[in-house]
């Protein structure tokens, strides 16, 4: 395991504001970005270079955001101060807080400074595009600080995959209505399965944290169903995303090359089988959210060049 964060590690202030957000796990929304690029282009969209720059690089910018306003309020619950069973650096947050790296007043402020930040980008981006974009924009914010702030706090209310499905399909969306200037549903069926992996990557994630979670109030999924059921949401959302994916192909609806995104299914399997025996084992979930992680950008990225290639 990575050693946490702690504050003789950064002595410079960049890098520690920089290494708060996680960058690390942003990984997936740069994909996500890649793939609406992707749908557009498979439509005939010709790219351009200054939008898709703006995009991805905002998009990622406003991840960061969540990912900090996450920790601020996970800060105030006590959930991850109270994580015993976190396996870091993939659950109990980043432990800048924690761990005295950063305060808390200067992560909530440094977390709502980087959300605001993405509003002149994307006024000038709908400005390029077409106004609709506003609103797929708004959408995204929203549902990303919905997620862990009052008085929605989403993530306690055991319908924290659906936000993330939302989210990261507005990203996809959203990047391809930036090239297209208008809605299409090929950014929608390509990016829903790459979401529902996004999703899972969130869920296996809450079992070591399910403890935790419970004492500071947060009724996930996890907690709410116990781990020995909740375990089998992650193969029915695995295999929801893949059933998608190739009905979608063998349908007509996405090139047929985009079945190759089939390919990171045993991935996904593997990680299924650990879950299934070890929820109620955190301390042996390391591999299988590796695996996770790794199934979800890498059907993101070869369906992707799929959808390039075409």
């Amino acid at each position: 395991m990575i050693a946490e964060p702690q504050p003789a590690a950064f002595p410079n202030a960049v890098a520690r504001y920089v290494a708060a957000t996680r960058p690390a796990f942003l990984s997936v929304t740069l994909v996500g970005c890649l793939l609406g690029l992707a749908t557009a282009h498979a439509g005939g969209v010709p790219l351009d270079g200054a939008k898709a720059f703006l995009t991805v690089f905002f998009a990622l910018v406003a991840h960061a955001g969540v990912n900090v306003v996450n920790d601020y309020y996970d800060a105030l619950n006590g959930s991850d101060a109270a994580n015993e069973e976190r396996l870091f650096p993939f659950t109990g947050g980043s432990r800048f807080i924690q761990n005295g790296v950063l305060g808390l007043r200067e992560v909530g402020i440094f977390g709502y400074a980087l959300l605001l930040s993405v509003t002149p980008p994307g006024l000038w981006l709908a400005w390029h595009s077409a106004p609709g974009l506003l609103l797929v924009g708004l959408a995204g914010l929203l549902v990303g600080w919905a997620y862990s702030a009052p008085p929605f706090k989403l993530m306690c209310r055991g319908v924290g995959e659906l936000a993330i499905v939302a989210a990261w399909l507005l990203v996809t969306v959203g990047a391809d209505f930036v090239q297209r200037g208008a809605f299409a549903w090929t950014p929608v069926l390509a990016g829903l399965p790459y979401a529902l992996l996004v999703a899972n990557i969130l869920y296996i994630n809450q079992f070591p944290d399910r403890a935790a979670d419970a004492r500071a109030g947060k009724r996930t999924a996890i907690v709410r169903l116990g781990p020995r059921r909740a375990r089998w949401g992650y193969p029915a959302i695995a295999g929801l995303a893949y059933a998608l994916l190739a009905w979608a192909a063998v349908s007509g609806r996405l090139p047929a090359w985009t079945a190759t995104g089939l390919a990171t299914l045993p991935l996904s399997l593997a990680a299924a089988r650990q879950l299934l025996a070890d929820a109620e084992r955190p301390a042996a979930l390391a591999p299988a959210i590796k695996q996770t992680i790794l199934a979800t950008n890498l059907h993101g990225l070869i369906v992707t060049v799929s959808l390039f290639i075409r």
